[in-house]
């Protein structure tokens, strides 16, 4: 689910009301979001990269992050966020986009080179914008979301936004060798040739990752003007020549793509949000995309669709009884236009919402705008027979008997830093079968663990004031990677038991192990017993030399027992001696 941060101050004025955090946040549930943080720039800079000194010149104005649908692209922007909101409140209609016909079409050529890498095309104008920094700003970080959802982080569709006054048309969209394109990159001195260009942004903080879409191919799609200059080369970078500014007046857009279905919603997306800073409010010109057969497409084609549905379905679907009216008007304010046709509603599906494909989705927003706490709860009209996950059910009885035991529960994060299951532990990180976060926003959520133990130990330390002993434990997943499944990963579930006190306790730990041992009938093996548990002397890096063992169950490790080693404890910034347990629980469902 995309994340969107809005400045509260221009939100309110665009909204024109002034909301406390709590009424605003009743207001994004009511319209199907969330309002999942209130900070500042300044606080997500030293949250995402910890550093306070870089982040001292940042802003200190309110930033709302708003959890928007992955499906409900016309709302990753202020425009179209404002735009969603006071159509539900009944305080705006919902616009209607039109054409406006220029005295000549700017054209778009497609060569059929192009069929080698990126086969589809499709190109719009917005004439006379006026930017403001708010606005230019929004109109890039629509760009960047765009990119990252349906876009599929460029591989699908890739978006380039371009100065029309600065460029000569008719436009050419062609597959050249990387020896044959040169041109200046975007907020670059030199030219490059795509060879030079990959090589130079291999390091790029946010580009790097786009290049190996392609690098290895023999040619790379690029589109240039009538005059031969570089617009872009798609899906990695535009041109400096045609960049835009505050002071563009005229944008053409054009969108690169290997899916034209997903090219066409995310062009629609673009004009519709921002044709509103157009001097005739939501207005687009319109492009003219010759393909590679000849044939003449029109883009943006800013479809408006009708869909019929049933009011007595919808009722009945979603549980509520509402007369055809009051329905009607629940749709006009999620943006979809319905009147009454006896009864039956005709629902009008504009371009901004693609994500309208089935009559569910059209129910969906009824109930949205219902208000899902007004819908009556009621008992299924048949019977259901279930049960419990195995798993699941045996975590939940052990919970329960650990705590017994005099343990108290703890929910850590899933994510946490390299340094936590690496360094911290004495072990190499390259050495562990963790599964990396590609790109981390923080430091503190780099890789998946490996292990419940970091969690507890900073439950510890956040607890440490508590008096002694301290016993803490989770029964949680782990996640571990490994080459024989399907996705290259698998989850384990696991039960991990920390004993913090003046003295390591070991006794204490191994006590709920034979514990948890007996509750699951599983007996100490002995030179008689083919089947049971035991402990195995062991050395660990995590672990005080001479005081750690395998869990050893039917001949396999299932675990490890033992005494932290002094410079865990330090590195965790503990004090004093703890031991641990942790083993797995899958072999004994």
């Amino acid at each position: 689910m995309p994340t969107i941060g809005v400045k509260r101050d221009l939100l309110f004025e665009a909204l024109g009301k002034t909301y406390t955090d709590d009424e605003f946040q009743e207001l994004c549930f009511a319209f199907g979001l969330e309002l999942d943080e209130v900070t500042t720039e300044k606080q997500m800079l030293t949250k995402e990269q910890g550093d306070v000194a870089a982040a001292a010149n940042a802003s200190e104005e309110i930033i709302y992050r708003i959890d928007i649908p992955a499906n409900r692209y016309d709302l990753l922007c202020l425009e179209g966020l404002v735009t969603g909101l006071l159509v539900f409140q009944g305080k705006l209609k919902p616009p209607k986009f039109q054409f406006v016909e220029p005295v000549k079409r700017q054209v778009l050529k497609i060569d059929p080179s192009t069929v080698q890498i990126r086969p589809y095309a499709v190109a719009a104008v917005l004439r006379n914008v006026t930017f403001t920094q708010a606005s230019y700003n929004s109109f890039i970080d629509l760009q960047d979301k765009l990119h990252q959802n349906i876009c599929r982080k460029r591989t699908l569709v890739a978006i380039g936004t371009h100065d029309l006054d600065t460029l000569q048309g008719p436009f050419s969209y062609e597959a050249l060798t990387p020896e044959q394109i040169k041109f200046k990159p975007l907020n670059q001195t030199k030219e490059m040739t795509g060879a030079e260009l990959m090589n130079f942004y291999a390091t790029h903080a946010q580009l790097k990752q786009y290049l190996p879409i392609i690098r290895d191919s023999p040619v790379y799609p690029v589109i240039y003007d009538a005059n031969r200059v570089v617009l872009s080369l798609p899906p990695i970078i535009n041109g400096d020549h045609s960049k835009i500014s505050l002071k563009t007046k005229n944008v053409f857009i054009e969108c690169t793509a290997t899916d034209r279905t997903k090219a066409k919603v995310v062009l629609d997306t673009i004009v519709c949000l921002f044709s509103e800073h157009c001097a005739q409010k939501f207005t687009v010109e319109p492009c003219d995309v010759v393909q590679p057969d000849g044939n003449v497409l029109s883009y943006p084609e800013l479809e408006v669709r009708e869909e019929r549905i049933s009011v007595k379905r919808a009722n009945a679907y979603i549980g509520i009884d509402e007369p055809a009216e009051k329905l009607a008007d629940m749709l006009t304010r999620m943006y979809l236009e319905a009147k009454v046709d006896g009864d039956s509603l005709v629902v009008k599906i504009p371009p901004t919402r693609h994500d309208v494909i089935h009559a569910c989705d059209i129910y969906e927003d009824v109930a949205i705008a219902y208000g899902y706490n007004n819908i009556k709860k009621s008992l299924p009209a048949f019977m259901q027979i279930a049960k419990q996950f195995p798993l699941n059910k045996l975590t939940e009885q052990l919970r329960e008997q650990v705590a017994q035991a005099g343990f108290t529960e703890a929910l850590t994060f899933t994510l946490c830093s390299r340094d936590d299951i690496g360094r911290k532990l004495n072990k190499n990180i390259e050495d562990l079968p963790a599964v990396h976060i590609g790109n981390p926003k923080t430091l503190e959520f780099q890789v998946v663990r490996t292990t419940l133990l970091p969690g507890l130990l900073k439950t510890l330390v956040a607890n440490r004031k508590m008096p002694l002993p301290l016993k803490l434990f989770e029964i949680s997943d782990v996640v571990v990677a490994d080459k024989n499944t399907e996705v290259g990963a698998r989850n384990e579930r696991r039960v991990c038991a920390v004993n913090c006190n003046k003295t390591a306790g070991f006794e204490v730990v191994h006590g709920l192990l034979d514990r948890v041992m007996q509750l699951l009938s599983v007996p100490w093996k002995t030179a008689n017993m083919t089947k049971g548990y035991y402990l195995q002397a062991a050395e660990d890096p995590s672990y005080f030399p001479g005081r750690c063992a395998n869990v050893m169950y039917d001949n396999v490790v299932i675990g490890k027992i033992g005494v932290l080693h002094p410079t865990v404890l330090q590195a965790f910034e503990l004090t004093t001696p703890c031991s641990v347990v942790e083993f797995t629980i899958e072999p004994f469902v």
